[in-house]
């Protein structure tokens, strides 16, 4: 069994899920985050936030995969002042809902004052409400911004062990850990971390502390990058204990912090039933039949097609 602790499940298709559940992900992380264009109005954010607690819960869930989230103001779109002012205020209400592990992804971008001040104020946030934090790194001068935004949240006061600082590399893991917080890596086909970088780093770092997702996206990604990274993992001699932590053990035990997740949630589910509605939608097309699930379990050879 796997989780993927941070995947942008908007962006990408049933065949997706599909493939995720096929390949034994049981449980997933989307993080609010940027689209891909700018956001103008606070309404389109807010319809935004209100998919991942809603639309993509149910239909990950269609799939028998359990949906979880971690809502935020992400660092590019904190440069929009009066965008940035709106969703602020609508955040609080977002992170008390079902589901939602953490306040993420947040964190720099380009490093500029708005990137600070509403970072700032949702690790404040984060603290008020008691939720776990994901950080996301900047793409630029990485090395920089990964130091600047852990002293920021210990100026802030939080607690290491409840931030998962993510998008590592090599240049940034060792301070990382060093500093007592959760090491997250990016599995991209041509940047961020690859496969076989991802299992050097285990292999000279062990898995404490380290979660390893895939991140996918509307750009060029892999929504399977956790589950083949295992593979490789295990198949480069990494034992399977160390796997186990950094695939799903880990990630368990951060976002566990909220009380919004835990293993029995996939382990007792409720039987899939493909025939059930959100807003009237359905996952079907062309009168596709239905997989209707006689009895809950992760095995899939009890469906019965309608």
């Amino acid at each position: 069994m796997f989780i993927d602790p941070h995947a942008h499940m908007v962006s990408r298709t049933t065949d997706d899920y599909e493939a995720m559940a096929a390949a034994g992900i049981v449980a997933l992380v989307e993080p609010a985050f940027w689209v891909g264009q700018p956001r103008t109005f606070v309404g389109t954010y807010v319809d935004y936030l209100s998919s991942l607690v809603g639309w993509e819960r149910f239909r990950a869930g269609q799939f028998g995969i359990r949906h979880y989230c971690t809502i935020g103001l992400n660092s590019k779109e904190a440069n929009n002042e009066a965008l940035a002012e709106g969703v602020m205020e609508w955040l609080p209400r977002f992170a008390l809902k079902e589901g939602v592990v953490a306040i993420g992804e947040i964190g720099y971008d380009e490093q500029t004052p708005l990137e600070d001040k509403y970072f700032r104020a949702q690790l404040t946030l984060a603290r008020q409400l008691e939720l776990p934090v994901m950080v996301h790194t900047p793409h630029r001068d990485k090395k920089r911004g990964t130091s600047r935004s852990m002293d920021v949240c210990e100026e802030m006061g939080l607690d290491p062990s409840w931030v998962v600082i993510d998008h590592n590399n090599e240049e940034t893991v060792r301070e990382t850990l060093d500093r007592g917080y959760w090491a997250g890596f990016s599995i991209y086909p041509s940047t961020k971390m690859g496969n076989a970088r991802m299992v050097d780093l285990l292999k000279q770092y062990g898995g404490d502390r380290i979660i390893v997702d895939s991140a996918c996206d509307w750009g060029i990604s892999d929504c399977l990058g956790v589950p083949k990274t295992a593979r490789l993992a295990l198949a480069s001699g990494i034992s399977e204990a160390v796997v186990r932590q950094v695939t799903y053990e880990n990630a368990l035990a951060v976002y566990g912090k909220s009380g919004q997740i835990q293993d029995s949630d996939w382990l007792d589910p409720a039987p899939i039933d493909q025939r059930t509605l959100f807003e009237g939608n359905s996952i079907l097309r062309g009168g596709r039949a239905p997989l209707v699930e006689t009895k809950a379990g992760p095995r899939r050879d009890n469906l019965l097609i309608e």
